[in-house]
């Protein structure tokens, strides 16, 4: 799956965090390297968190 705004660099910090630690809620991806909100606000309708 690709998301908008997301290269190979961010796509490997997004995994590195989830290996370290659970996503709670969507909001919780802005706390990767490299994502901000404009990022998140682009790639927000394709998130989801359990």
């Amino acid at each position: 799956m690709r998301l908008p705004g997301v290269g190979e660099k961010t796509a490997e910090a997004i995994i590195a965090y989830r290996g370290a630690r659970k996503f709670t809620s969507p909001a919780d991806i802005m706390n990767v390297k490299g994502i901000g909100p404009k990022k998140y606000e682009k790639m927000r309708p394709f998130l989801k968190a359990q």
